[in-house]
């Protein structure tokens, strides 16, 4: 990443390129698996608005082992939590670095629910994640329904990723973007309800902190430690 810069800030890139690629990759205790890792990056860069480090990452991720599928899957489903004006640049950046690797478009489809029944999967996945109660809270308001027939129903019920993998992905969008941290320790505890637990969730946050700063990564990991101890 950010090659150019060696020869224009040969100071700033030894230690930014020591810190994010040998320190914090190698840091006993806070490894992640190449893909994961590289995933939670993705994510975090879209949370993060980091449009031109997203496009130095993704070649690096797609060697790694991330799928086309998995990465389409993790700009789509940031839709819910960025916003298509958010996302849209992500999108096309995407496509055109898929395209440019001799990937036709568009890939396999992933969806598994319909018009008719994406509200009661929906509300399903919200339940395998956040508990029973999940099937009745669509029932508050227009919101609420939105939240379980699009945020869920249309993304979290799509094949590519498991709900592990989206839950945590979910969790880097929220972190990246700062002043969601309500939603942030909401989603810390649907990652441990699924098996993503404290000490996993804490190593996502340290993969991404390079991408991010400190303080939202303190934050992040303030977080963490509400859900785990509620």
């Amino acid at each position: 990443m950010m090659k150019n810069f060696w020869e224009t800030d040969p100071e700033f890139m030894e230690r930014f390129d020591h810190f994010a690629f040998d320190e914090v990759v190698n840091e006993p205790e806070q490894t992640l698996e190449p893909v994961t890792r590289h995933m939670a990056i993705l994510a975090t860069l879209l949370g993060c608005q980091g449009i031109d480090a997203f496009k130095e990452e993704l070649p690096d991720a797609l060697d790694a082992g991330v799928t086309p599928i998995q990465a389409k899957e993790i700009v789509y489903q940031a839709t819910d939590y960025l916003g298509i004006g958010r996302v849209l640049p992500f999108l096309k950046a995407t496509n055109d670095i898929l395209t440019s690797r001799g990937i036709k478009l568009p890939l396999e489809g992933q969806a598994s629910t319909t018009m008719e029944d994406r509200l009661e999967k929906g509300y399903e996945a919200q339940a395998e994640i956040f508990g029973p109660h999940m099937r009745e809270a669509w029932k508050a308001g227009h919101v609420n329904r939105w939240l379980a027939d699009n945020c869920f129903g249309d993304y979290y019920t799509r094949t590519g990723l498991t709900l592990k993998e989206r839950e945590m992905i979910t969790f880097c969008f929220l972190a990246a973007q700062g002043g969601c941290e309500p939603q942030l320790t909401s989603h810390a505890k649907g990652n441990m309800n699924l098996g993503n637990d404290k000490a996993f969730l804490i190593r996502v946050v340290s993969q991404c902190l390079p991408y991010i700063g400190y303080p939202r990564s303190l934050n992040a990991i303030a977080c963490i430690n509400k859900a785990a101890e509620a």
